[in-house]
């Protein structure tokens, strides 16, 4: 089949077509012989609502400018067709990924969703709904990393939380049970798409996937359990989040603010140039607190440090800086580790005894102890024989720093948020007195350490997600 010829551009394959278009990967013809994707649009094709649309898309284009959406470089026509000349991504897109790879590891879904997140946070401010986010429509830049961007705004429209629209728009798999089912629906909808992109990345699959528009049609209509494939296994905070994204009504779905802030995306520590600023600020103070022999302060700063640092690494896409940063990084965390060993001897030191005669020993007077965290959590823990679930709670906590001591990040965390999870309510239950004081420090205490073993857990995946990365480079 013959390639079309259009003005300063020189075609050299068909990579894609839809309903009314067809795309090729061209260059420009000028001296800097960009590689482009051009979007040809049969005029004699289009009906109203396809126009609609290709004006639609044509105008936010033009104005959505951002590093995680296709960019439109320019668009023109002739008689027969109209031409949108976009950003070529020479990865195809992420359903064509997903099919290779069959499924994703979780820190690769992690980052995928970082950028998405990342995107429609630019379009929420822009007041923007894209309205069929699909894997087809999400494209991968290769090089100089692997980059996910959203592509096809044909559909997209600028609507509010408060405005509501009845025309299905998108692709039945993805689309909103509100949507599918023509209700009411709103930018929510896009919320449920990302959930069903979600799953298919960690599964191979999409939750509801059907044989037919009539099967998919009841299994939405009758509300179906969402389930996890049995022998799949992830992070709770993973799970969390795609169980919170993926509820039948909207009113019960997860908010933009709070998909956001969710915890399995972490976008608070996305590689920025600002996010640098900040963690090498947290190095500046971390040093300065080594000097002044406080391990504790200077674990905690440099865990905090990099939580930042390790996104920025794995996003660098320079070989000289990365490898600089590396080892920089690298030292951090050996000195990190060294701290630890300090702090966790305190944490569990030997303190003289005492015995319970109705009120507290005359030890809690003394300031050396009264400093100590083994003293606030023994003194804790002999007035709270009297509550199960704190007691309970807080030896769940003495597992954690056990985990955290021995190296074993992921239980660690996991130990800290369960006990966390009971004892921050019951914080707020405890009357004014010498065990909320004590139940308090206890609880900031394990706050503080719960997110340093989140930065100690971020290194561990340094060398997976290079390995990952320099694997999803190779793409055939």
């Amino acid at each position: 089949m013959s390639l079309p010829t259009v003005r300063d551009y020189c075609m050299l394959e068909k990579i894609g077509a839809g309903s009314y278009s067809t795309v090729y990967k061209a260059f420009r013809k000028d001296g800097s012989r960009e590689v482009v994707a051009i979007k040809c649009v049969d005029k004699g094709s289009l009906s109203k609502s396809a126009v609609d649309n290709l004006v639609t898309e044509i105008k936010l284009l033009n104005v959505l400018k951002h590093e995680y959406i296709v960019e439109m470089k320019d668009f023109f026509w002739d008689e027969g067709h109209i031409y949108i000349v976009m950003e070529y991504c020479d990865g195809g897109d992420l359903s064509s990924f997903i099919k290779k790879k069959h499924k994703l590891p979780e820190s690769t879904c992690r980052r995928f969703l970082q950028q998405l997140a990342l995107a429609l946070k630019y379009l929420r401010d822009h007041n923007v709904c894209h309205m069929d986010l699909k894997p087809q429509n999400l494209l991968l830049m290769r090089k100089p990393q692997l980059v996910l961007k959203v592509g096809d705004f044909g559909f997209a429209q600028y609507l509010s939380n408060s405005e509501h629209k009845f025309t299905i728009r998108g692709s039945p798999l993805y689309m909103a049970p509100e949507m599918l089912l023509k209700h009411k629906y709103d930018a929510r909808v896009d919320l449920w798409s990302v959930g069903v992109i979600m799953y298919e990345c960690l599964f191979g699959k999409a939750p509801y996937s059907s044989s037919s528009f009539q099967e998919l049609a009841e299994k939405i209509k009758d509300s179906r359990p969402i389930e996890m494939p049995k022998a799949a296994h992830v992070s709770t905070t993973c799970k969390d989040l795609l169980m919170a994204l993926l509820k039948h009504n909207p009113a019960d779905r997860i908010t933009y603010d709070e998909f956001f802030a969710h915890d399995f995306l972490d976008l608070e520590h996305a590689p920025t140039k600002e996010n640098y600023e900040k963690a090498a600020a947290l190095v500046h103070k971390a040093v300065e607190m080594d000097t002044e022999k406080n391990a504790k302060e200077a674990f905690y700063l440099y865990c905090e440090a990099l939580r930042y640092f390790i996104p920025i690494l794995t996003d660098e896409s320079d070989i000289k800086r990365k490898e600089v940063l590396r080892h920089r990084v690298n030292d951090y965390i050996r000195r990190a580790e060294i701290l630890k060993i300090a702090f966790m001897d305190e944490n569990t030191g030997k303190h003289p005894t005492f015995e319970n005669k109705g009120n507290v020993s005359s030890l809690q007077r003394i300031p050396s102890l009264e400093k100590s965290s083994a003293f606030i959590y023994n003194e804790l823990r002999i007035l709270s024989k009297s509550t199960t679930h704190m007691v309970d709670a807080l030896e769940i906590g003495e597992v954690a720093e056990q985990y955290l001591a021995e190296g074993n990040y992921a239980l660690a965390l996991e130990k800290f948020q369960s006990c966390l999870s009971v004892l921050v309510p019951l914080l707020g239950k405890e009357p004014a007195g010498r065990r909320r004081d004590l139940l308090h420090k206890q609880v900031q205490i394990w706050m503080k350490e719960a997110e340093s073993t989140k930065g100690l857990l971020a290194t561990k995946d340094i060398d997976s997600l290079q390995r990952t990365s320099d694997e999803q480079c190779v793409l055939q």
